[in-house]
């Protein structure tokens, strides 16, 4: 299949040397969904599959140049942003969003990294509800975002309702980390009765899962798919990825993201061909 007939996605975030989380997740969920992505870099950081050690954001210009370079350049489908790592940034890329009102965005709000440490220079609640939600098709926060990015909401259904209230068309809250047999994911649309999505708890940590999730959403609205189907999608293609992780460090499993190519009768979907 030739490059341009693929979906481009644009994926704005972080890099993990792991290979675990950040861009190099982005990429890999990307590729295996049939889609050419186009990494924009906003941080470098210095981790393992334990804990974040150090990170440094790149320069707002540089980041502006990184993505203007492509959307002048390629007919980009879907956008997704990841670790944007102060409030400028988020800033930056807002004002980038404005010229292109018409490409779906995910937001993955990633605040700190899933062993709990800070990633971002700044707090960058605000900036991301007031600059970033607004123009998102879905947002994926879990259970400790969306309650950073909606303080004053009594309850995980109020919290989702205030984000829609800001613009943002659909939140996909996920339940992995409410203490429940199942996890119950669910996605709120304005005016709608909220979706439940129900999967099997898996046992362990997984470094990367939220990035796998938010861009496997942002893969399947550049295929054209509804935001109800594109989240139903993106989580059977992420659970898959996690029953098959690797455990390459000492710390947390990695999603396989690749899993399927080791069957060759197989695609990422679990479809046989």
């Amino acid at each position: 299949m030739n490059t341009s007939s693929l979906p481009i996605v644009m994926a704005i975030a972080g890099h993990d040397p792991t290979g675990g989380a950040g861009i190099v997740a982005d990429v890999q969920t990307l590729t295996a969904l049939g889609c050419h992505p186009t990494p924009v870099v906003t941080a470098v950081t210095a981790q393992d599959t334990r804990s974040v050690k150090q990170f440094t954001v790149v320069e707002v210009e540089l980041v502006i140049a990184q993505a203007r370079a492509v959307l002048e350049d390629m007919p980009v489908a879907a956008i997704k942003t990841g670790m944007l790592g102060n409030p400028e940034m988020v800033s930056a890329i807002a004002g980038i969003l404005k010229d292109y009102p018409h490409i779906p965005l995910v937001v993955d709000p990633v605040m700190v990294s899933g062993s709990g440490q800070p990633l971002s220079e700044a707090a960058i609640d605000e900036a991301l509800r007031v600059l970033l939600l607004p123009r998102a098709t879905v947002a994926c926060p879990n259970l400790g975002e969306i309650q950073r990015l909606a303080p004053e909401a009594d309850s995980p259904s109020a919290c989702a309702h205030a984000l829609l209230s800001t613009g943002c068309q659909h939140v996909y809250l996920t339940g992995t980390h409410a203490q429940t047999p199942r996890v119950i994911n669910r996605l709120f649309t304005e005016a709608q009765q909220p979706r439940t999505f129900e999967c099997e708890r898996l046992s362990g940590n997984y470094h990367g899962s939220g990035c796998t999730l938010a861009a496997a959403v942002a893969a399947h609205l550049a295929h054209g798919l509804d935001a109800v189907t594109a989240v139903q999608r993106a989580q059977d293609y992420t659970l898959r990825c996690l029953k098959q992780a690797i455990h390459p460090g000492q710390g947390q499993a990695i999603p396989d993201r690749l899993f399927w190519s080791r069957d060759p009768e197989s695609g990422p979907s679990g479809r046989r061909h």
